[in-house]
């Protein structure tokens, strides 16, 4: 079913790049937005497309990869219900710089990269805000790649964890015991290690009784624990 008008204002409003906007810029963004569906393991789009479109997670998840010439694959980030990629469609329409591909059944909201600009340029005061939001996104982005930068394995291993839970938790999927659908190697590639060093501190994790693993999947039993680990 297609989100209302009123339905994809509050799911802007849980977009950062959109927290600072009002709710008559709200009202407008959401009246070029388009419904998107994409089926378990559909391509949103690939690296190197021509970018021309934006995407906002309403229901779902879909993941940011990168490929190498050799065969490889490396994950940069899973995205949500409220959770924005693509964003640079915005403003310009340079190549893609990874492909997104949908994890399970996900619906979305698109905003055309035509619709936005011509939107932007009718109301500069929503084009400033914009501005400033993505500006302060880039700047979470530096500090927390220079925080990696500096940490242990466990400690990124760790904080991507926790960083999934949240994500998980603000879905509905429990307080307790908590699921979430990653392989060791998409953890290790989004905690910027090995995979022998990210399994390693999972069987740490698993042996002190904070996790459970499985096949494509864990469980965290324990996510306050995690903490104790992210410094």
């Amino acid at each position: 079913m297609s989100a209302t008008s009123g339905e994809t204002v509050a799911l802007l409003q849980r977009v950062p790049v959109f927290s600072a906007l009002g709710q008559e810029e709200l009202t407008r963004v959401a009246e070029v937005a388009v419904p998107r569906r994409f089926g378990t393991g559909e391509v949103v789009f690939r690296e190197g497309d021509e970018s021309d479109t934006c995407y906002i997670v309403r229901v779902g998840r879909a993941r940011a990869v990168r490929e190498h010439s050799d065969g490889r694959s490396i994950t940069l980030a899973n995205f949500g219900p409220g959770d924005i990629f693509g964003e640079l469609a915005m403003f310009d329409n340079e190549r893609r710089s990874a492909t997104v591909e949908a994890m399970e059944s996900t619906e979305a909201i698109a905003l055309l990269g035509g619709d936005m600009r011509r939107l932007l340029r009718q109301h500069p005061d929503i084009s400033v805000k914009l501005l400033s939001a993505l500006g302060r996104r880039l700047r979470e982005t530096n500090e927390r790649l220079a925080r990696q930068s500096f940490q242990t394995v466990q400690s990124r291993v760790a904080g991507v964890l926790l960083q999934l839970v949240t994500a998980a938790q603000a879905e509905g999927r429990g307080h307790g015991d908590v699921l979430i659908t990653s392989r060791q190697a998409d953890l290790a590639q989004l905690a910027g290690s090995s995979r022998e060093s990210a399994s390693r501190f999972l069987a740490v994790l698993e042996r002190a009784g904070v996790i459970t693993q499985g096949r494509g999947k864990l469980t965290v039993h324990d996510p306050e624990a995690l903490t104790r680990y992210v410094y």
